[in-house]
C-alpha cells in the first residue's frame, strides 16, 4: 500500500496511515536496535542506545493507546523509507571493520533513523490538534521530545570523542 492509494479519501484516513506508518517503524527500530547495540564498542553509546530501547518500546505503548483513543485497529503498514534506512545501517554496519569507525557510522545511521521519527511525529502532532484530538497530540508530543532528546544526546556523543577517535 502506497501513501496514495484509495484507502485514503479524508484527512482522517491520512492521520491513521501515517499512524500505523510510524507504529511499524517504531517495531522495526525495536527489532533493530539489539544489533547496534551488539556492535557498540564505545560505552556511553552502548548505554545510549539501550536506554533508547527501552523508550523505543514505551514510545510503541504510546502510540497503542493513540490508535485505541482514536477508535482504530492497533496495526502498522510497511514502511520502506524506514525498511531502506535500517537496511543502509547494517550494510554500512558490516563493511567497517575498525571498531572505533563503526561507533562514528552507528551515531550516523541512529540519527538518520530520529530524524525520520521526528519529521513523522511532528507531522502527526499538527494533524491531531487539526483534526480536534489533543488526547492523541499530547501522547505523540511526548515521543516527539524523546526522540530529540535521543538525536541530541548523539549528536553530543559524537562530538564530545567519538568522532575524534574515528578520524
Amino acid at each position: 500500500m502506497g501513501l496514495f492509494t484509495k484507502d485514503i479519501e479524508t484527512f482522517d484516513d491520512l492521520f491513521v496511515h501515517t499512524l500505523k506508518d510510524i507504529y511499524y517503524a517504531e517495531n522495526q527500530i525495536a527489532k533493530n536496535l539489539p544489533d547496534m547495540i551488539s556492535k557498540a564498542s564505545d560505552a556511553q553509546l552502548k548505554q545510549g542506545l539501550e536506554a533508547h530501547l527501552k523508550e523505543t518500546k514505551n514510545q510503541i505503548g504510546r502510540l497503542e493507546q493513540v490508535f485505541k483513543l482514536h477508535g482504530v485497529k492497533v496495526e502498522g503498514v510497511d514502511c520502506p523509507a524506514i525498511d531502506g534506512i535500517l537496511e543502509e545501517a547494517s550494510e554500512v554496519a558490516g563493511e567497517v571493520s575498525d571498531k572505533q569507525v563503526l561507533d562514528a557510522a552507528l551515531i550516523a545511521a541512529a540519527q538518520a533513523v530520529e530524524h525520520y521519527e521526528i519529521t513523522r511525529y511532528g507531522t502527526l502532532i499538527a494533524w491531531a490538534k487539526q483534526l480536534g484530538r489533543d488526547d492523541c497530540a499530547n501522547l505523540l508530543e511526548q515521543n516527539l521530545k524523546e526522540e530529540k532528546a535521543a538525536d541530541e544526546k548523539l549528536s553530543k556523543l559524537a562530538l564530545s570523542g567519538v568522532n575524534r577517535k574515528a578520524a
